[in-house]
């Protein structure tokens, strides 16, 4: 999985892509679901967060390099794919940002699982095995989506799938690690409304962005 690039890339082409990949990363991932709670209830726990980290970060750059390299031979096979993919991932982004608003002006407490009785390392390692390979959303998001979005960049589709891992990185170390400072901000409904209606604006963007791009 070589970075190569033409010369007539320029190192601000590379910065771009990477940036347009961290920051499409960090919106998918940021949504609040079964991978991302159970990640803040160990880091507020302080319980294998290492380990639970390690373990989404990896996935994550497994599914995004699958999804570069699977919807590269799509397109190279039959380049009007490309439309297709444009379209559908375009519905499904714009659908993602009105759940994310709807979240926002209805908001739940996000406390399941955080007053639990501590797991094992082994049931904390089969837990977050499950909770991100079994996710249906996770092959959605981050195989399709990313790996479509990557390929829009073509010779620079490795450089966004290396921002979008980045953004994994980041996400997952501040989650796990800064849980614990979090505890007393995120136990307001409030805090949770601000960071969804954060994702349902970019989603919507990157959705209205593809549906142009088609």
């Amino acid at each position: 999985m070589s970075i190569v690039v033409s010369l007539a890339v320029t190192p601000l082409d590379i910065a771009a892509a990477s940036a347009t990949g961290l920051g499409a990363g960090l919106a998918l991932i940021m949504a609040i679901g079964a991978q991302n709670a159970f990640v803040l209830r160990q880091g507020i726990r302080g319980e294998h967060v290492g380990l639970v980290v390690l373990v989404c970060m990896l996935s994550d750059i497994v599914l995004i390099a699958g999804g570069i390299l699977g919807i590269g031979a799509v397109i190279t096979a039959v380049p009007a794919v490309v439309v297709v993919i444009r379209l559908a991932g375009a519905a499904f982004l714009l659908t993602y940002g009105v759940l994310a608003a709807r979240r926002a002006l209805r908001p739940g407490a996000l406390t399941a699982g955080t007053q639990q009785g501590s797991l094992s390392r082994k049931a904390a390692l089969v837990t977050v095995v499950t909770l991100t390979w079994l996710n249906p959303h996770v092959y959605l998001d981050t195989v399709l989506l990313l790996g479509s979005l990557a390929n829009q960049h073509g010779e620079l589709r490795w450089w966004f799938g290396a921002g979008a891992a980045l953004g994994s990185l980041m996400w997952f170390s501040a989650l796990g690690y800064g849980a614990r400072f979090l505890r007393p901000v995120f136990a307001k409904p409030g805090a949770w409304r601000v960071l969804d209606w954060l994702i349902a604006a970019v989603m919507l963007f990157l959705g209205v962005t593809m549906v142009l791009g088609a």
